[in-house]
């Protein structure tokens, strides 16, 4: 908290009049922006940062500025298959919180980051290990292994090794594919729950006050719109991904594989 500076009004963008820092002795100062001029009464704004996403906003500051036009930053969760053998052991050694940011760029595509989303990506046939080593003083521990060398640096580690890859794109679409459909999944979920929240009752003579309630539901769009645009983005990645002649050189061995292995049943090696 900082004395008077804490009391200024949030505004965004080119409203901004004033922002804040911290002179020589440590003090915060409030600083007039160079393209600004004030009057007497005339009321002094900073942001309360425009790079927050519109959730940020109104949960930390339980309002969302009326010219926000985008949901800014997402936030999805992401969980492990309970099909997959390791999925503990993944969880333990990622290090790193287990989800996907998805952000508006400035350019009008769609952005994500999170390196979670390699661990669901790549399994034993990948290369992906996890034996146990028994260290000097006898006690036993997992290691994170990938093609025989260890993983130190849990999934951003893994992120690092699968760029460096010949089969990247192959990954790359794997990835591209689950976040989609974990989008698709979020999409559904706020599809279905939005007669719901239409119906909700506000205003006076409810405990859900108008300002709340509006103010719920444009949440509620942003992040419609937000998800929409990435579904979208994603479909055009994975186009583009397939056509990659890595992709069909895979996806040709992988198709060629189950007939070979068909055409040696019948056959005697004794």
């Amino acid at each position: 908290m900082v004395p008077c500076i804490d009391l200024a009004n949030h505004a965004a963008g080119d409203a901004t009049i004033a922002n804040y820092d911290r002179d020589a002795d440590g003090n915060a100062v409030l600083v007039l922006r160079e393209d600004k001029s004030l009057s007497e009464g005339d009321e002094v704004t900073i942001t309360y940062g425009d790079e927050k996403g519109a959730c940020e906003m109104l949960f930390s500051y339980g309002f969302l500025d009326s010219a926000m036009q985008s949901a800014g930053t997402l936030f999805l969760g992401l969980t492990m298959p309970e099909s997959d053998p390791a999925a503990s052991v993944k969880l333990r050694t990622a290090d790193c919180a287990p989800g996907v940011r998805l952000t508006d760029a400035s350019n009008g595509s769609i952005e994500w980051s999170g390196d979670f989303i390699w661990m669901l990506c790549v399994n034993a046939e990948d290369g992906l290990q996890f034996p146990i080593a028994r260290s000097t003083d006898g006690s036993e521990e997992i290691q994170a292994l990938f093609n025989d060398q260890e993983l130190t640096g849990g999934a951003a580690e893994l992120h690092k090794r699968l760029q460096e890859h010949a089969l990247w794109d192959v990954y790359h679409l794997r990835a591209v594919t689950i976040l989609q459909q974990r989008l698709f999944d979020q999409l559904q979920v706020l599809y279905g729950s939005q007669d719901d929240c239409e119906a909700v009752e506000h205003g006076e003579g409810t405990t859900v006050r108008d300002q709340c309630f509006d103010q719920g539901m444009l949440l509620r769009r942003l992040e419609f719109e937000l998800l929409e645009a990435a579904y979208e983005d994603f479909e055009h990645q994975k186009v583009r991904l397939v056509e990659s002649q890595v992709v069909q050189d895979y996806l040709t061995s992988m198709n060629a594989a189950p007939a070979e292995a068909n055409d040696t049943e019948g056959d005697d090696f004794s």
